[in-house]
């Protein structure tokens, strides 16, 4: 969890707005020590020996100064020291018009209080715009931590609190490493505002945005333009990112991606919310998910992908609502909502799914597809469950029909065989060869097979009944080609939905 405490750095500009005063009214008042020395040529005084002095309560140590008194500027050399209220302020010099409102420190310029001390090479002063300005490698540290903030440039605006650092900015402190090209923080607010490149790290996350904000006290923010976070187990990108820290909770608008990456699985979608405190991670608006195994990968679609997960926020269930679409090398299919297991790798999909294997196409009210490793394993079918293979000639269907289907996969992928129980019925055309040449062989369709049965167990190739076993008394009939009736072509709801079928993840997240 990130971080960043309220810092101080009012102090140290105060210590060198102050100064501003310093020689404004009233008179200096000499310390022991000093020697001021006229020039009566062009007004200015010099003061020389053990240069101190104090106005308005400002203590202010050099090795030299001059005071023009009719211009009311100061120019102090070597070893500056300013003193207030525990506020210290070094440079090797300063140089101050009360008249511009303006004041340059060079060299070693240094600010400390009790908890911060600044560095920076030179820093400017103008009072006209309310800006104080060091533009070269400036350093803020914690005496009491080991808070360090580095930039090459660094502006302030007391009248509103705010901070502006540019130029490599770089924030560490224990764990936590912050780069930016531009950081605004907004002192009473305890805001900070990225601007530019900006990478946010500590031990277990990792966040990366071009432009965003940060509420230190909340630990909750914005990000924008390509924000991306990186954790052990999760990685979440977008084009805009909510996210609370204290929580581990963030949503995602405008291209969001998220990666459980102990499950293999991506969700992509235009808003998304993935929330630690509520167990839970969804994506809506033209989602797709896809899960990589060893050789295959899942793709899922549906109006809203949810991801269930348990109380230590394992994801255990990933739950398609409304226009589910499933593409795999060997499997692809439609319905209208469907659950997936992780631990038991079985894809349950309701009400009316359509799914399609190479040349066959499978239906019924309701259906379980079961994975092993990237591999299909098998699939179930629960009532009016049917499966058709288109033939390549004559528009002719091999076709079967029962209760309950369960149709097992062999290693490549291909339907093996087909389990069929509960007023089972198949329809299938045998082929027979016969040999032209020697080199030729012709294959004809002998005619159609309609075969009733309680249980049917179908042996395929391709699409192909090579065996039929049944395991009761089957009622049976045999149409050669010129006989077969019309009606006996096709089983009961027979539908042919080739156009439903998904080709590429892209059609998948088409509406």
């Amino acid at each position: 969890m990130i971080k960043i405490p309220q810092l101080r750095f009012a102090l140290f500009w105060m210590a060198f707005v102050c100064w501003g005063s310093l020689v404004g009214q009233g008179k200096l008042q000499l310390l022991p020590g000093t020697e001021k020395i006229y020039a009566i040529k062009n007004g200015i005084h010099r003061l020389v020996g053990t240069v101190s002095f104090v106005y308005q309560g400002n203590t202010m140590y050099c090795d030299s100064a001059y005071y023009n008194d009719q211009a009311k500027q100061v120019r102090a050399y070597g070893n500056v020291h300013i003193q207030k209220n525990g506020i210290n302020l070094y440079a090797d010099s300063i140089f101050y018009a009360e008249q511009q409102k303006y004041a340059k420190l060079w060299g070693h310029v240094k600010a400390r209080d009790a908890a911060y001390k600044m560095s920076a090479d030179s820093m400017d002063y103008d009072a006209k715009r309310g800006r104080a300005i060091f533009k070269s490698s400036g350093t803020i540290e914690s005496i009491l931590t080991d808070e360090r903030i580095t930039c090459e440039r660094g502006y302030f605006y007391p009248a509103n609190g705010s901070f502006f650092f540019s130029g490599k900015v770089h924030y560490t402190k224990a764990d936590l490493d912050v780069k930016t090209d531009t950081l605004q923080f907004a002192y009473e607010q305890q805001k900070l505002y990225f601007l530019g490149q900006t990478q946010m790290r500590n031990d277990s996350t990792q966040i990366y945005c071009q432009k965003g904000w940060y509420d230190v006290k909340h630990e909750n923010g914005a990000l924008y333009k390509r924000a991306e976070i990186y954790q052990k187990d999760n990685v979440i990108k977008g084009d805009t990112l909510f996210i609370n820290l204290q929580l581990n909770d963030y949503e995602g608008r405008g291209a969001v991606y998220f990666k459980d990456v102990s499950r293999h699985i991506a969700l992509l979608g235009n808003q998304a919310k993935f929330s630690d405190s509520q167990h839970l991670a969804y994506v809506t608006g033209s989602s797709l998910g896809f899960m990589k195994y060893k050789t295959d990968t899942l793709y899922i679609h549906a109006d809203t992908l949810f991801l269930e997960r348990d109380s230590l926020n394992h994801s255990k269930k990933l739950i398609a609502n409304n226009n589910f679409r499933f593409l795999h090398p060997n499997l692809q299919g439609i319905g209208d909502s469907a659950v997936y297991s992780f631990d038991e790798k079985i894809l349950c999909i309701g009400k009316r799914p359509i799914m399609w294997s190479e040349n066959g196409e499978l239906k019924s009210k309701s259906a379980q597809v079961f994975f092993k490793d990237s591999l299909l394993e098998h699939l179930e079918l629960y009532e009016k469950a049917s499966i058709l293979f288109e033939l390549p000639t004559d528009s002719l269907y091999n076709q079967m029909a029962a209760e309950k289907i369960y149709a097992l996969f062999d290693s490549s992928g291909s339907l093996q065989n087909v389990d069929a129980t509960g007023q089972a019925w198949t329809i299938f055309y045998p082929e027979s060869e016969k040999k032209i040449n020697d080199s030729t062989i012709e294959v004809q369709r002998e005619g159609l097979n309609r075969l009733f049965a309680e249980r049917l167990f179908v042996e395929l190739e391709k699409g192909e009944v090579k065996q039929i076993t049944y395991f009761d008394q089957p009622d049976g009939i045999f149409y050669p080609m010129d006989r077969i009736e019309a009606k006996e072509k096709r089983i009961k709801g027979f539908e042919w939905n080739p156009r439903l079928r998904p080709k590429n993840p892209l059609d998948l997240r088409k509406d």
